[in-house]
């Protein structure tokens, strides 16, 4: 298989994280007999830097031609604490999402028993937790129009959607639904909001051409309770954008950790595979960032080409790490590894260069050298 993969570093940990993804993508292509080419490009303040715009057009090219691709991170403090900043990082993640018309995000939220002691959650709450977050991505209020009085005194965010868009959401959501649990949430306000009102009318007509999956809703505010109450009763979860946002967040917690968490965003072109945490500028060149969400958002992309076995090697191999306490220091503050270590480490995994049944003191701290 030969795929052209765009890859946007991007800000802070981005260029770390993305790396330890590429060393894991090197090794599903040598052990598979695959070729996966590179093109870098720029996007955010690392762009603005260097372009004076947060997505130089070369990039928006780039990814029109690709067959994915895999991003870091974007943000940056000088821009997140000036609110009167007319440029900021965040525009070209937004414009690349309508220039590509990914219109779903999709986040998978899954617990692992060795970290459990780290979720805000109790160890009987979390057990088989597995379900996945559909966020619509390029409407809503993120997108409508915006508008601020001449004396700044009042503010409009325009919430719109149509039907088309949500349409083509719910069907990739129910089909989602079909090869899991077969189960679908729709999470509205709709008992306040024109727009959700039209999501829920939307969603039921559909349902009847998916007559095997069970459907039912939820308040926004009351899936945000259900969320840390008894999150395993969740399948599927559909939902707008600005919703969305806020609940993959929440639900992000569970796991124990931001840097865990993979994500996809996929439309009608090529797909966007991204970690969800931020670019947590702090942690920025010192190895030390858990790129676990952004090797697993590398396997999310192995199985948008086709390649499900691969991807489930790198999720085993992900898992392998965190059993065997390899883990950054996020998750242990005194005996962690570097990111590039749990990179390596992945790596090797994949290419069939570490034994399962490897013990940990084989492996030199903080290194990745096996002894």
């Amino acid at each position: 298989m030969q795929k052209n993969i765009v890859v946007i570093e991007g800000d802070g940990i981005g260029p770390e994280v993305t790396r330890q993804a590429i060393k894991v993508l090197d090794a599903v292509a040598e052990q598979g007999g695959h070729e996966f080419t590179y093109k870098y490009c720029l996007m955010g303040a690392d762009a603005i830097d260097k372009t004076g715009t947060p997505l130089p057009d070369e990039t928006i090219e780039a990814a029109l031609n690709s067959d994915a691709i895999l991003f870091g991170a974007i943000g940056h403090p000088r821009y997140d604490n000036d609110p009167t900043a007319k440029v900021r990082p965040e525009q070209g993640l937004l414009k690349l999402r309508k220039s590509l018309q990914l219109f779903a995000n999709i986040r998978p939220v899954t617990t692992y028993p060795a970290l459990q002691h780290l979720s805000p959650l109790k160890a009987k709450i979390l057990e088989d937790v597995d379900f996945i977050i559909f966020r619509e991505l390029t409407g809503g209020i993120y997108f409508g129009k915006k508008e601020t009085s001449a004396d700044g005194s009042q503010a409009l965010d325009d919430c719109t959607y149509t039907r088309e868009e949500i349409e083509r959401i719910a069907h990739l959501a129910f089909r989602q639904a079909q090869q899991r649990r077969k189960k679908l949430t729709l999470v509205d306000k709709a008992n306040v909001l024109e727009t959700s009102r039209l999501w829920r009318k939307v969603i039921q007509e559909l349902a009847g051409s998916y007559s095997d999956v069970k459907l039912d809703f939820l308040f926004v505010d009351n899936a945000a309770m259900q969320i840390i109450l008894n999150p395993k009763q969740f399948d599927v979860i559909l939902t707008e954008n600005m919703f969305g946002d806020i609940l993959s967040d929440e639900a992000s917690v569970i796991s124990g950790s931001l840097g865990l968490l993979p994500s996809a965003s996929i439309g009608k072109g090529a797909a966007l595979f991204e970690p969800i945490h931020g670019s947590y500028p702090q942690a920025a060149g010192k190895d030390i960032a858990n790129p676990l969400g952004s090797i697993l958002s590398a396997a999310m992309l192995l199985d948008h080409f086709g390649l499900h076995k691969e991807a489930g090697k790198i999720r085993e191999a992900a898992n392998w790490t965190l059993q065997n306490s390899f883990v950054t220091k996020d998750i242990d503050p005194v005996n962690f590894y570097f990111t590039s270590t749990i990179g390596e480490l992945i790596s090797d995994y994949v290419g069939g260069k570490i034994p399962g049944d490897i013990h940990k003191e084989n492996i030199e701290l903080r290194k990745s050298t096996i002894i």
